[in-house]
């Protein structure tokens, strides 16, 4: 089989997300692209990164229409930091008739000569890269595929600050996710959970 793989924090997961994957996946004709959370980034403050639980859950509600995107759990089992090297020596060695397709951000190029374990790496997946912008790169140290898609300028950032800020990032995700969110007060201030529980058990006063 031809699998794409998409990592990431996914705090939450956006249409951005869902979009590059459902595009990747039709343009390169994978037979499905693996939306894979990390457990632990070792890039990432983990004081901003919410529990794995609610940040798998958001995932199973934006892919539950999608047959052809789908979650790959292996980073969250496996626990501790998520190195990408790691993951997909274990994925390759249990999945030798597979091929995969790696898929990072345009902007991510530059950096792959970091990224632990590269030159190994490069020999277990084909490298894709989403570049949203159009810019022009200088050529890159390593094969990698390069893949031009429309620019959706949303980040899980900005969907975070406008919840802290009490704004609701309408049409940025799936509705399924936004009620997740308000149901469980995530990404809310602390002040906003104690309002927000109020709020909840005042209906039944």
């Amino acid at each position: 089989m031809r699998i794409g793989i998409l990592g990431g924090n996914f705090n939450p997961v956006h249409h951005a997300h869902l979009f590059i994957a459902d595009q990747i996946q039709q343009l390169l004709n994978l037979d499905e692209v693996q939306l894979m959370p990390e457990n632990e980034p070792p890039h990432v403050d983990t004081k901003t990164t919410i529990s794995a639980k609610h940040r798998v859950e958001m995932l199973r509600l934006a892919l539950q229409d999608y047959p052809k995107l789908t979650l790959n759990l292996s980073e969250i089992k496996r626990g501790g930091k998520s190195y990408t090297y790691d993951t997909m020596a274990k994925l390759t060695a249990e999945h030798p008739e597979n091929e995969y397709f790696f898929i990072i951000g345009g902007d991510m190029v530059d950096y792959l000569e970091k990224w632990y374990r590269i030159d190994d790496l490069m020999q277990m997946v084909q490298f894709v890269a989403v570049r949203r912008d159009h810019t022009v790169l200088t050529a890159p140290k390593y094969p990698v595929q390069m893949m031009d898609l429309p620019l959706l300028n949303i980040s899980s950032s900005y969907i975070r600050e406008s919840l802290q800020a009490n704004h609701r990032p309408n049409f940025l995700l799936p509705a399924e996710v936004l009620a997740y969110i308000d149901h469980y007060g995530l990404y809310r201030s602390f002040q906003e959970k104690i309002d927000l529980c109020y709020l909840s058990v005042s209906r039944f006063l």
